[in-house]
């Protein structure tokens, strides 16, 4: 055979009953086929070893831009973006990244066009069409891209990490690229950028430089014979593996506290140290297991005493950005503003914690403990979506052997205390970068960072100034964590004698519902569940909405201590505000699960204010409500949207304006209101028996409804909470214009809904079908042939069983109303093509939706997530997969066309549409002009959200009163 095949047993999960195979084809492309007999969906992941480190000097941006262009067409496939076509109407997805080593590449797609969708795939790294048309337009993409990240503060302070390290070595490069790198400077040299990027192309992607994986239904022998024939064309120029010697920071970068201007309202501190890459100790796991102390939460840990002294909100510690050669080992805190007044105290404590580290010497029980929940998480790992396995295993081929592609660095296992000892070493005070971010500092800085324009300033720290620091921090009682009690020793499976394949109502009463679930499907000892907590007192008012959402941050704040064992040992938990009251979700393995669940219901029904942790949430809480205003405006676009359609939904700006008079007496007063009268939805699934589900129910109600003085009574019939949408007028056309809420923001946004039906069955397919086959179109033609933004998508939208459309478009080109034209026009051209459909297309668009719909859930937290949806609804068609195939298989292509003719087409008697119209600072007079058109009949504009809102005609809800399921 003209293929190698090296016999390697590669590490796998003992509950993996997939098939592995590596070979390598003649061309020197390293291949590991993946056989999975059960799978729904077949993928594939291209990794090429060829990054933003390999861009040619004053071609920052080259390498992400030939991603980017590699997707639009090939000499065998040469009609423009028929490659996305051909998945997306096969009911797949398609994507890549750039990262500083490598581009990764993948897709998923139905089973049964698997091969055509490898041939189009692998043509990208045989003769892509790289035209002289296309070129131009990606360009714009990828500035339109790199001006969405403008005002990302996480893109910001990566950058200016970079920008703050040697001149010559790549890490300090702009790896994104935008107009300036990619046209305008080229341009002014006298460089043709489409010659430079065929020839970058030439010179770097080759055979032996890559990566694939591919992950299919067939046997082993099959897919391996179909990977020969279609990647063996591949070039292979033997080019050698790109290295990049020495360090990106001297010791001018090193003893360094450089403070930043951010975009965003708050205080981050982050202190950083290059080390040596764990890559190279991965079965050692030294930054895991220094990670993992210094970010512990529990008891006597930093981040608990920075907590207790008010000073820190979160604490992140571990290795950061990490290559073959060099590494950063990173902390990053969350500061409160009195923490912001004590950073020297902080950065003081911080060594200290290290210090006590050194003191105590390597730990083996600690390096044990972490290696058996290591391999607990690896063995009873959840099965995730092919795409993301490809993707994950791919990005590893280069990296480790062949036996750890799976695995990585997930199970360290060989306790060597001399690795772990050079990285401890490592983090010292001559080593160190500190990175202070605050606008505090806005107009105390003398620096810019030229790609983000983000202001700052360095001043040099010494090694003594920072012992200085160590001996001012406060005496706290810093220890090692104790050993955790949540890590489960019972995984065993409880076999249910019934087999109940859909949820099924088990227990009702006036107190609370209990659906419930076994696992018949992922044989894992794991087990979830939910309590929805209905409290009307909890929405009725702004004020009301706010305290319940200084509750929710106290809650979690009060259960961290003791529940972040729990999160370590693999058990998760989360407690958030809904618009009728709060959830409560607790995830993973079943064995100690209920423990955790009993804290929280007990911290709940015995919760009290303290003032000092009400005061630090109150500013976390005033924080995040203050940064709304710079969500990206497709993001505020968004919020509009269900602001107007919404009926239980209320505007932030009215909690950010009750807030500054909240007071601690306040939320102690409303919490025995808001619990006095309850409602609760439970739902519990997976490695859990029917009469457990039911004790747990039991349990909870006992403590919260019943005994000498209950916290909760049930709720009057007249206080069941339903969601309900606004139903918008037939024939109607609805706009709403605003301004950005952010003035240095030039991006503009649209979102241009269709309002189609009550959840339906048929009309549902009808609908999702219409999605499916516009979806890609509305993409190419949007995005690719007008540029009109990166950000540019059609999907559907359900408002508590309320089915519409959506085109959510994001731009710097044009004003939200010229872009709501342009829709427009999309749909008059997609109409011909819609009607000039081939049976033969149409009945491959249904085919590939049922595929779609008979995949399987891949583990238990997606099975939970569709199930809740009908139960939080209302809708509860638990079987709505297999009623809407049914469906599907007797849809004729003439009911499709009604139904576009009807709803969707531009003129379409029944269309109801609105447009919600964000403009950036680029677009500021055509918000006057478009606010200023002449009213015609079919269209309205919204003035006033709450107006209008109060002044429509509402949906009936699916959701009803609760009293009303029957057992």
């Amino acid at each position: 055979m003209a293929v190698g095949r090296e016999e390697v047993e590669v590490v796998k999960p003992r509950s993996d009953k997939r098939e592995y195979r590596r070979i390598v084809l003649e061309n020197a492309l390293e291949v590991l086929l993946i056989s999975d007999p059960d799978t729904d969906k077949c993928a594939a992941s291209m990794d090429v070893g060829v990054g933003a480190f390999c861009n040619p000097e004053g071609l920052d941006g080259l390498a992400h831009f030939l991603e980017h262009m590699l997707f639009y067409a090939s000499e065998k496939y040469p009609v423009e973006d028929s490659y996305s076509k051909f998945i997306a109407e096969h009911g797949g997805r398609t994507n890549a990244f750039t990262s500083s080593r490598h581009t990764n590449y993948h897709f998923d797609v139905n089973v049964d066009s698997f091969e055509e969708a490898l041939d189009r795939f692998a043509q990208f790294f045989i003769k892509p069409l790289m035209s002289p048309d296309a070129t131009m337009r990606e360009i714009k993409a990828v500035h339109s891209e790199y001006q969405k990240n403008l005002l990302l503060d996480s893109r910001r302070m990566n950058q200016l990490q970079k920008h703050i390290s040697e001149e010559s070595h790549p890490y300090h490069k702009f790896s994104t690229g935008n107009w300036d790198t990619l046209e305008i400077r080229p341009r002014a040299k006298g460089l043709d950028i489409r010659n430079e990027l065929i020839k970058f192309y030439k010179e770097n992607y080759s055979a032996n430089l890559m990566h694939l994986v591919v992950y299919s239904k067939e046997n082993l022998d099959e897919i391996h014979s179909l990977v020969e024939d279609k990647f063996q064309e591949i070039r292979n120029t033997d080019k050698s593996s790109s290295r990049f010697p020495g360090v990106p920071c001297s010791s001018k970068h090193l003893q360094i506290l450089v403070k930043a201007v951010p975009i965003k309202q708050g205080h981050k501190l982050r202190v950083i140290w290059p080390v040596t890459p764990e890559i190279q100790h991965y079965k050692g796991g030294p930054c895991g297991y220094l990670g993992h102390l210094i970010g512990h939460q529990g008891e006597g840990s930093l981040f608990y005493v920075l907590k207790t002294l008010g000073w820190a909100m979160s604490l992140f510690a571990g290795e950061g950005e990490s290559y073959w050669e060099f590494a950063f080992f990173t902390v990053e805190i969350d500061l409160t503003d009195a923490g912001h007044e004590h950073v020297q105290d902080i950065v003081g404590l911080l060594f200290k914690y290290i210090i006590l580290l050194r003191q105590s010497g390597v730990c083996k029980w600690i390096f044990d403990e972490l290696s058996a929940l290591c391999e607990t998480k690896f063995h009873y790992q959840d099965k995730i979506p092919p795409i993301q396995y490809v993707v994950n295993v791919a990005s590893n081929m280069e990296i480790y052997p062949p036996e750890d592609w799976i695995v990585g660095s997930s199970l360290p296992c060989e306790f060597n205390p001399g690795t772990i000892q050079v990285v401890l070493d490592k983090l010292s005070p001559d080593n160190v970068r500190i990175f202070w971010e605050s606008k505090s500092f806005e107009g105390s800085t003398d620096m810019v960072e030229p790609w983000y324009g983000t202001a700052y300033s360095i001043n040099r720290i010494s090694a003594s100034t920072i012992q200085e620091w160590i001996s001012s921090s406060p005496d706290v009682n810093l220890h090692l964590p104790a050993p955790n009690v949540f890590i489960p020793t019972d995984l065993s499976l409880k076999i249910s004698e019934e087999k109940i394949n859909l949820p099924v109502l088990l227990r009702k009463s006036s107190y609370s519902t209990l659906w419930f679930k076994p696992d018949t499907a992922f044989s894992n000892p794991k087990a979830y569940i939910k309590i929805d907590f209905s409290c009307p007192h909890a929405s009725n008012s702004s004020e009301t909405v706010l305290l319940a959402d200084l509750f929710m941050g106290l809650l979690m704040d009060y259960l961290n201590e003791f529940a972040y064992y729990a999160r370590v040992a693999g058990l998760y938990y989360n407690v958030h505000h809904t618009n009728t009251g709060f959830q409560v979700t607790v995830v993973g393995y079943n064995h100690k699960l209920r423990i955790l669940l009993e804290k929280i219901i007990k911290k709940i029904a015995t919760f009290e204010v303290r003032p000092e942790r009400f005061a630090v949430i109150k500013e976390v809480v005033t924080k995040d409500y203050q940064n709304m205003k710079f969500q990206q405006p497709y993001q505020q676009a968004e919020y509009y949207c269900s602001l107007i359609l919404r009926d239980d939904t209320r505007p932030w700006t009215e909690q950010l304006e009750v807030l500054p008079a909240i007071k601690g007496e306040d939320l102690t007063n409303f919490l025995p209101l808001m619990l006095s009268r309850t409602f609760l939805e439970f739902y519990i699934a997976g490695n859990i028996e029917r009469g457990e589900a039911e004790s747990i129910v039991q349990h909870i109600e006992n403590t919260l409804f019943h005994g000498s003085q209950p916290i909760c009574q049930p709720l009057y019939p007249s206080q069941h909470l339903t969601n309900r949408v606004v139903e918008l007028g037939t024939g109607l056309s609805h706009f709403y214009c605003t301004e950005g809420l952010n003035p240095s923001d030039e991006n503009s946004a649209l979102v241009h809904y269709i309002q189609v039906h009550r959840d339906d069955i048929v009309m549902n397919i009808k609908l999702q079908l219409f999605a499916l086959i516009a979806k890609q179109a509305a993409f190419h033609q949007l995005r690719s042939v007008e540029q009109l933004g990166y950000i540019t998508m059609l999907k559907q939208r359900n408002d508590y069983g309320i089915h519409g459309l959506q085109f959510i478009i994001q731009s710097t080109v044009k004003g939200p109303g010229a872009i709501d034209l342009r829709v427009e026009e999309f749909l008059k051209m997609f109409e011909s093509k819609l009607s000039q459909m081939t049976n033969e297309d149409f009945k491959s668009n249904v085919n590939a939706l049922i595929n779609m719909k008979l995949e399987k859930h891949k583990n238990l937290r997606e099975e939970c997530a569709f199930y809740w949806k009908e139960i939080s609804d209302g809708t509860l068609k638990f079987d709505r997969r297999e009623t809407e195939v049914e469906a599907l298989r007797q849809l004729t292509q003439q009911e499709l066309l009604d139904f576009f003719n009807d709803y969707v087409k531009v003129g379409a008697a029944r269309k109801k549409t609105l447009s919600v119209r964000v403009y950036g600072s680029l677009h500021t007079s055509e918000y006057t002009t478009d606010k200023n058109q002449p009213v015609q009949p079919s269209l309205i504009q919204i003035e006033d959200i709450l107006s209008f809102r109060r002044s429509q005609p509402l949906y009936g809800s699916f959701k009803g009163a609760c009293g009303r399921v029957k057992l």
